[in-house]
C-alpha cells in the first residue's frame, strides 16, 4: 500500500510540473480533480468525476472539472476514450506498457481494456508506406455477453434478462 500512495505522490508532482510548465497554477481545485480521476479504478465520465472530486474538495465545479479535462489529458496522465456516445469517458494512465483496445459491451456497456501491442507495429507501418507519422490511433470492438445470453445474467455488468 506504502508504495502504491509512493507511486500516486510522484505521478501527482509530474502533474503539478506539468501545469507549472504550461504557465497554468496549481490550485487545490486541479489537485483534487486529479487525485479523483487518477485514483478511479475504472473508466469514468466528466459527471462522475465531478461527483468524486467534490468528495475531495467541495468547491470544485463543473465548470472547472470541464476546463481541466483537456489538460489532464494533454499530460498523457488521463486518457480519453470515445466509444461514439455525445459524452466521452476517461480513464487514468497507469501502468500501460502497450497499446489498449477497447471492448465495448453492448449489453452493460461495460468498456472493457486489452493489450493489444500488435496495432503500435500496424499503425506505423501503415503510416510508414505513405511516409506520414501516427499522431494517434484507436481499436475499438463492440460485443454481446454470452453469458447473458445463456444464463440470463452476466456477473460482470451487474445486469439479468428479465
Amino acid at each position: 500500500m506504502e508504495q502504491n500512495t509512493a507511486n500516486i505522490d510522484s505521478v501527482r508532482e509530474t502533474f503539478k510540473e506539468f501545469l507549472t510548465s504550461k504557465g497554468l497554477r496549481v490550485t487545490n481545485q486541479r489537485l483534487a480533480i486529479f487525485d479523483a480521476a487518477y485514483s478511479h479504478a475504472d473508466h469514468f465520465t466528466a459527471e462522475d468525476l465531478l461527483e468524486r472530486a467534490r468528495e475531495i474538495d467541495d468547491s470544485v465545479s463543473r465548470a472547472t472539472v470541464y476546463r481541466a479535462l483537456p489538460i489532464l489529458t494533454e499530460s498523457s496522465l488521463i486518457r480519453e476514450v470515445d466509444v461514439g456516445r455525445d459524452y466521452k469517458f476517461y480513464m487514468a494512465n497507469k501502468n500501460a506498457t502497450t497499446f489498449q483496445a477497447q471492448v465495448i459491451c453492448l449489453d452493460c456497456e461495460k468498456i472493457f481494456e486489452i493489450d493489444a501491442p500488435f496495432m503500435e507495429w500496424y499503425g506505423k507501418t501503415v503510416a510508414d508506406k505513405l511516409s506520414l507519422n501516427v499522431e494517434s490511433q484507436r481499436l475499438q470492438v463492440t460485443a454481446r455477453c454470452n453469458e447473458l445470453r445463456e444464463a440470463g445474467i452476466c456477473e460482470r455488468g451487474g445486469i439479468s434478462k428479465g
